[in-house]
């Protein structure tokens, strides 16, 4: 199969090829998705396929708008009311809503609505909801361009539509929006703070087995990852001249100059840059084949939740 690359000005045909049951991986406001009919239990299954995804890990649904939440999930949540956006709702499935294989076969439904023009687009012209989880090979760091994307799926997939980089740079917070009060099963590009603002009460913690990217291990290149404090990443590149670091501006000023095998986060008090940048960093540090790569422990707040979330996980 040769996969498409395609623009924004060929939506119509991303499109299409989502209407017979193909597979387009596309832009979001967090990363990219790999596209399919959520109620098509073929071309779901070739998500799983194309990925290496285990058929226990279920995907988010979706749509161009809220309006359409009624088609896929019954009730709804007062948390809806920062749709469009990095948040995934995990709600009670409607019956023939989508295809058993999307949902993991629960009776819950994951469901979004992108903060991405494009993305909503594509969905609306495609005429269904769509099943998108992130478009890499399953473990692997998640794609932030099309390129990375092709990295993983060139060939595995009928097409890429090419959005440019992603804005937000990991993926949605997830919540369980069927308990009271709600409970954030994954945390993503919405953080904590913004959701207590809506639902003060809100815990963090519960069934993983209703929400992707919780159950396995996640986000991890190809070479090891070991977390450290930022003052300690100097000694460990010192003994081993073949590590890599993943840091912030403010360590990596302290390594010597021209040691290679460094990516800069930004900022320390940057959280939006630590999450724009992660999965990139982490793929090009990757490609360099270091025998380890060090990332800095950050902050516990905000933004740096999600990405430390996503640092522990992919050095399991």
């Amino acid at each position: 199969m040769t996969t498409l690359r395609l623009g924004p000005g060929d939506l119509a045909q991303a499109a299409a090829i989502l209407r017979r049951g193909g597979l387009v991986a596309f832009p979001t406001e967090t990363v990219y998705g790999l596209g399919a009919d959520a109620t098509d239990a073929r071309a779901v299954a070739g998500v799983f396929a194309a990925k290496g995804r285990p058929a226990d890990n279920p995907l988010i649904v979706h749509l161009a708008d809220a309006a359409a939440l009624g088609e896929v999930a019954e009730g709804g949540s007062p948390l809806a009311a920062l749709w469009p956006g990095p948040l995934t709702l995990v709600l009670r499935r409607r019956p023939r809503g989508v295809c058993d294989l999307a949902t993991a076969g629960l009776a819950t439904v994951a469901v979004r609505v992108p903060d991405h023009a494009l993305a909503r687009a594509l969905i609306a012209a495609a005429g269904c909801p769509v099943a998108a989880p992130s478009a890499n090979r399953s473990g692997r760091p998640s794609p932030t361009t099309a390129a990375a994307v092709l990295e993983d799926l060139d060939g595995a997939i009928d097409a890429v539509l090419d959005g440019g980089p992603t804005d937000v740079g990991v993926e949605s917070t997830v919540v369980d929006a069927t308990e009271d009060p709600p409970r954030v099963l994954r945390l993503g590009g919405l953080p904590l703070e913004a959701l207590r603002r809506l639902a003060p009460d809100i815990a963090v913690g519960g069934d993983a087995r209703r929400s992707p990217g919780t159950r396995y291990r996640h986000y991890a290149p190809r070479a090891p990852v070991v977390l450290a404090p930022g003052e300690a990443v100097a000694g460990l590149l010192a003994a081993d001249p073949r590590a890599a670091a993943l840091v912030t501006d403010e360590t990596a000023a302290r390594l010597p100059a021209g040691r290679g095998g460094v990516a800069r986060l930004g900022p320390l008090a940057d959280a939006a840059a630590h999450a724009r940048r992660l999965f990139e960093a982490l793929r090009s540090l990757d490609r360099g084949q270091p025998s380890v790569i060090v990332a800095e422990i950050l902050p516990e707040a905000g933004l740096d939740r999600a990405v430390m979330d996503r640092l522990r996980r992919a050095a399991q």
